[in-house]
């Protein structure tokens, strides 16, 4: 990779940036002063320093956030507030974006990366990656929702959709309940509940494969994932 492109993706700037820093002798490799900016190096093998600070080359971002009510999914909106809107400055240079989608009503756990490959695997319906929801329901949830779900319920507009394992926490009503499904179509868990003439009134995603929301993150924030939890999305396949 070219130095000036390294440091670029590494926030020390533009690639203009890293030009004037080059001339004020701030970068070395391996300890020698770096002066060509369009140089090849491997940061895995190479010590690249900026004022005598090594730089860690990261490739990817992933971060766990417990979104908002009242914030978009998406890089940038024109009228609304994003969740790429509620992360540091510092990891605009990573180009982040979030995985999937969650309704602008809808609260929980999303994953934002820069991750493309992984993306796709994780929102490709062949994967079948399981996402869980908590929801409040106007109306009484029964066993034969729990039926119906199971068996996969025939939207508005035709479509039937893959089983799903609906779980009633409280039946009443106003109901609580989980609903674990594999896929995500437009609005789906609340046209699945909409099949059954129910309509749900708040709507939280708790996990994404086996990755759960960490409940220390209160709405609005988010961390990046461990090492450990990276590991886990990779296996992903």
């Amino acid at each position: 990779m070219r130095l000036d492109k390294l440091l670029s993706n590494m926030g020390y700037g533009s690639r203009k940036d890293i030009k004037k820093l080059l001339k004020t002798k701030a970068v070395a490799i391996d300890g020698e002063e770096a002066k060509d900016p369009s140089l090849h190096v491997d940061p895995e093998k190479q010590s690249i320093t900026v004022l005598g600070e090594r730089v860690i080359y990261q490739e990817f971002i992933y971060l766990m956030m417990n979104k908002p009510a009242g914030v978009v999914s998406a890089t940038e909106d024109l009228y609304d507030q994003t969740v790429i809107d509620l992360i540091d400055p510092f990891y605009a240079h990573f180009e982040p974006f979030p995985v999937g989608r969650l309704d602008k009503d809808t609260e929980g756990f999303l994953l934002i990366t820069n991750d493309g490959s992984l993306a796709h695997r994780l929102l490709s319906p062949k994967k079948h990656v399981p996402k869980v929801y908590y929801a409040t329901i106007d109306g009484c949830v029964t066993e034969e929702d729990v039926v119906a779900f199971r068996q996969g319920v025939v939207l508005e507009d035709g479509y039937q959709t893959k089983p799903g394992e609906l779980k009633i926490i409280k039946s009443g009503a106003s109901s609580e309940i989980e609903l674990t499904i594999s896929e995500g179509k437009f609005h789906q868990v609340k046209r699945m509940f909409e099949a059954v003439s129910k309509k749900v009134t708040y709507l939280k995603r708790l996990s994404m494969g086996n990755l759960e929301l960490d409940e220390s993150l209160e709405t609005g924030e988010y961390r990046e994932l461990t090492p450990e939890e990276i590991e886990q999305i990779d296996g992903w396949n």
